[in-house]
């Protein structure tokens, strides 16, 4: 209805018409607040405020009176609203009304947002009313709106890179499209801010370039002669130009070209004595350079040649090697050790001194003889020579190694083994016989190892007709045997020699059967001289060395040894040589080959290895699919040096002077010459450094101590003691120096002796050495001109490699008399009670020494001393006689505290001057046994003075004191039925 013009009625009715709808809607709140069904919003992480698609306003219906409040916007401008309600859980926004009357309102965020941990945010609000009438009731809800805001990003975050360095590896002369990729990342959450928008190289001048995704690549070909390595720093960039808050660093190395070879191995390996076995290859590998490879085949070898006689072996005597392989008795030893009993090796020159064997040199102009009876070899029985020989190439001449030819008048070779032409030839000619047939005379083999100039171990068994010839270890048959008619029946001694063969010098020089004219003062000379090394010549008669005797003889103490691990044992062959100095392994797989090659490892079983190089050399053949282009693998060399070993110390000890009676030296048993000795063996090792805090509080006390520094005492084997007089030589009419041969023998010993003394040999303990050289005793049955004897003792390990000190004992021979007969029947000692050592000499008391004790007073100072107490104990004696008759029974308790000091045994007095500087007169020896007996005496009397026994003696027999003074007298007299001046 509308009213037009201004008719008063009209407009009267109207306001009426209002005030009625008024008065209506006063009483009923009819409508709901109206909002939009649905909200987009934007908020940026640093703000809170929320832009909001289309703005928050709410609409309501009701009239605008009182109740008409709860319209967002109403038809009349009195309209108001209440307020929003946001439904949804830990909803971090909140909605504020700007304006009741208007209805406009706001989104705002309660708390900082934050994109990277949520992008949007979804929810539903809700408008209300102030509907609320007198009763309160009445309130109106508008629906539920949902509501998306999304979160808006600032580039907050810098780029980080994924890995900490980068590395790669490539070859030289080659342009790569990519080498490697770098990657950064940046945790801002949106795609602009997020985004890696660029990569760039900060070391300048390298030739490497990187793109937008990272990837670096090379931009020319690189020479490994030129650069081993790159190092690059890198950076990056995001989309909003933050760069990356740490660089990253990137190497770059530059192998060579790819050649087939043994990888990771050190050159130099170095072998500590006795830590066992050490790998050698622990990190090697084959580089194949990716080519498919069907088999493997390499060979290792360790080069031992220039160590001793091949390889590192024990340097006992090659007597004492027999023994330890097993070899029964009867073995000579043709080149021994030079010594006081083999002399005949002495000025032979030697190459390889006592670090190793003991190797002999002969030129072509030295020769040494045998000393006759050394071999009593028969040819009817068997018997067998063995040597260590090196031979270069020889001349056209023989060159004699052995040889046993006629001493006078013929030239004739009856046995000798030589050199000629690379051939080794034994010569064998047999005795007469019943018949003078041919028979096998000469035994030919040809071999390389003869002239090779290395050290080979030869071993000849002869029972003839047979002869057999190992050579280090395997056997060998002669090429040419030739026969020939025995030797003529003769009385001729022979001449044994090395080095050469003995003949007469008459102008033939042949080694067939000669008869030459016996001529006045003819001479012999040598021939056919040996030019090589020879070490180790041994003869044995009256049995042949078995093959097992033969192989531990020459096998060496260091070699090369595999522990294959399981899993690899089936797919790789493994094959040593017989001396275990080279190694074969053959494979297809590499891996499994590699795993082989680092288990090989080489071992040293002497206590006492020699020092030095051992060079390795790994030879490698391999077969590939493409025989064609097949990769060859060079050989890879490489050493061990084995260390000089900790030197032992050999140190001998005990009693190095004393005396014995002459009775001992005359009978059965002798005198036990080393009774206390005592072998140690020491080395010096530097302690670790953990050790030396404890070592510098010890020498704060004591500043002579080394910190780092100590001594450690060790066991190991002696192959020889030898025991010189020191002196004049021994008269074996009269003396001797002898020892149980039992007990030798039980231990495997033998022994040797002449007139300078006498040299126990074979490799043993040195706790059976100590006990053996307790048993030597020395005899002498002619004393009457000996006063004293000096021996000297030296003990060695490993044929003198290791040598002792010098311990040397001073014997002294007590010359006695027969005790006196004493009128008062007291007992005297008899000679030579049973022998108790004494520390020192304990003059203070007036004791004489034991006769047994470990020195012995010299003949001037025992003149001395016995004279000055025979002095002091007459004035003693006198002095308490006159005390004692002056004042009897009155003064004892004085008396027997003056003689409580005394400390004598008058009982059976003799005072006795022993002039054995003199050796003139032969009582002075019975005069000291009579003073030792008294010392003797008077221990056993438990310290009874002169005084206290006659005291006794006047308690007991009530004898007037006249009769006591006689018979003290009695007592007291002096028997110088023996003493001089």
């Amino acid at each position: 209805m509308r009213f037009r013009g201004n008719n008063p009625f009209a407009s009267a009715v109207g306001l009426v018409l209002g005030l009625l709808c008024a008065a209506e809607a006063a009483k009923v709140n009819k409508h709901k607040p109206w909002i939009e069904t649905t909200y987009h919003g934007i908020v940026t992480e640093n703000d809170d405020k929320v832009l909001l698609d289309p703005p928050l306003i709410a609409l309501d219906k009701d009239a605008p009176l009182r109740y008409a409040e709860s319209f967002e916007v109403t038809l009349t401008e009195e309209g108001e609203i209440c307020g929003f309600r946001i439904h949804g859980q830990n909803v971090p926004f909140e909605a504020v009304v700007l304006d009741k009357s208007t209805g406009e309102g706001v989104i705002r965020a309660k708390d900082k947002l934050d994109c990277e941990l949520q992008k949007e945010h979804t929810f539903t609000i809700q408008a209300y009313d102030c509907g609320e009438g007198p009763d309160g009731a009445n309130m109106k809800k508008s629906h539920k709106a949902t509501v998306h805001i999304q979160v808006n990003d600032i580039n907050e975050y810098s780029p980080v890179f994924k890995e900490k360095s980068y590395k790669a590896t490539i070859i030289e002369g080659k342009k790569y499209d990519s080498i490697l990729k770098v990657e950064a990342v940046d945790a801002d959450c949106s795609f602009q801010f997020s985004q890696i928008c660029n990569y760039e190289i900060v070391t300048p001048d390298v030739p490497f370039t990187i793109d937008k995704d990272g990837f670096i690549k090379n931009t020319e070909k690189l020479s490994y002669g030129k650069e081993h390595m790159y190092k690059l720093t890198v950076t990056a960039y995001d989309c909003g130009k933050n760069r990356a808050s740490e660089d990253v660093l990137v190497k770059i190395s530059v192998k060579p070209t790819c050649k087939p070879s043994w990888q990771g191995f050190n050159k130099r390996i170095e072998y500590e004595p006795g830590t066992g076995s050490l790998a050698l290859f622990p990190s090697m590998h084959l580089e194949t350079c990716d080519e498919p490879i069907t088999s493997i085949r390499a060979i290792i070898e360790l080069e031992t040649n220039h160590i001793g006689k091949g390889c590192d072996r024990d340097t006992y005597s090659e007597k004492s090697l027999h023994k330890l392989c097993g070899a029964s008795s009867g073995t000579v030893e043709l080149l021994p050790a030079p010594s006081s009993s083999t002399n005949w090796t002495v000025g032979l020159p030697t190459d390889n001194g006592h670090d190793s064997d003991q190797v002999f040199e002969f030129n072509g102009t030295q020769a040494i003889k045998v000393p006759d009876g050394m071999v009593s070899t028969s040819l009817k029985e068997p018997f067998t020579i063995s040597v260590w020989m090196r031979h270069g190439p020889g001349v056209h001449q023989k060159e004699t190694i052995l040889c046993n030819s006629d001493k006078t008048e013929m030239n004739r070779h009856h046995y000798s083994l030589y050199v000629h032409n690379c051939r080794l030839i034994l010569l064998l000619r047999q005795d007469p016989s019943e018949a003078e047939n041919y028979k096998p005379a000469e035994f030919h083999w040809k071999l390389d190892q003869v002239c090779d100039k290395e050290w080979h171990h030869y071993v000849l068994n002869v029972e003839f007709p047979t002869v057999s010839l190992f050579v280090d270890g395997a056997a060998f048959e002669p090429f040419l045997v030739t026969e020939d008619y025995p030797l003529h029946a003769s009385k001729i001694e022979t001449q044994l020699t090395i080095g050469a063969c003995w003949q007469e010098n008459s102008g033939h020089d042949n080694d067939t059967e000669t008869v030459s004219e016996p001529t006045s003062g003819g001479s012999g000379r040598m021939a056919q001289f040996f030019r090589g090394n020879l070490a180790g010549l041994m003869i044995r008669s009256g049995k042949l060395e078995n093959k097992k005797v033969i192989d531990c003889l020459y096998t060496c103490k260091e070699g090369l040894d595999v522990q294959l691990p399981e899993e690899v044992a089936s797919a790789v062959k493994v094959e040593f040589n017989p001396n275990q100095s080279s190694l074969t392994v053959e494979g297809d797989d590499v891996d499994a080959f590699d795993k082989v090659m680092q288990h090989i490892s080489y071992l040293n079983s002497r206590q006492f290895p020699t020092p030095g190089i051992r060079h390795l050399r790994i030879s490698t053949t391999v077969k590939c699919f493409n025989e064609e282009s097949c990769v060859t693998v060079p050989d890879a060399e490489g050493y061990v040096m084995v260390l000089q070993p900790e030197e032992p110390k050999i140190s001998l000890s005990g009693i190095d002077h004393f005396a014995r009676s002459a009775t001992e030296f005359e009978s059965q048993e002798g005198v036990t010459l080393f009774p206390e000795l005592r072998i140690v063996s020491t080395i010096t090792r530097e302690v670790e450094a953990d050790t030396e805090s404890e070592a510098a509080e010890g020498a704060e006390d004591d500043p002579t101590v080394q910190e780092t520094v100590v001594s450690e005492e060790i066991m190991h084997n002696l192959d020889t003691c030898e025991v010189t007089v020191v002196g004049d030589e021994l008269d074996g009419e009269h003396e001797s120096l002898e020892v149980d041969m039992s007990q030798l023998q039980q231990r495997g010993l033998e022994m040797s002796s002449s007139n300078l003394g006498l040299v126990i040999t074979g490799v043993n303990t040195m706790a059976n050495y100590e006990q053996v050289l307790h048993l030597i005793r020395y005899k002498n049955w002619h004393t009457e001109a000996l006063f004293d004897r000096k021996f000297k003792l030296v003990c060695s390990e490993l044929n003198g490699r290791y040598i002792s000190n010098d311990f040397k004992v001073e014997v002294n021979v007590i010359h006695t008399s027969n005790p006196v007969e004493h009128a008062n029947n007291a007992m005297v000692q008899p000679n030579f009670i049973n022998p108790v050592h004494h520390a020192s000499v304990d003059l203070s008391g007036h004791n004489l020494v034991n006769a047994h004790q470990a020195s012995v007073v010299p003949s001037a100072a025992t003149i001395v001393i016995v004279v000055c107490v025979s002095f002091l104990v007459f004035m003693i004696i006198l002095g308490v006689f006159r005390i004692r008759a002056a004042h009897q029974r009155t003064m004892r308790d004085q008396e027997n505290g003056k003689e409580n000091e005394m400390d004598w045994d008058d009982s059976a007095l003799t005072i006795t001057v022993n002039p054995m500087e003199t050796y003139e007169d032969q009582h002075s020896s019975e005069e000291e046994e009579e003073e030792e007996e008294e010392s003797e005496d008077g221990e056993e009397e438990d310290d009874i003075t002169s005084a206290e026994s006659e005291s006794s003696e006047d308690e007991e027999g009530g004898e007037p004191e006249d009769q006591q003074g006689a018979s003290r007298q009695q007592q007291l007299e002096w028997d110088d039925s023996t003493l001089t001046y």
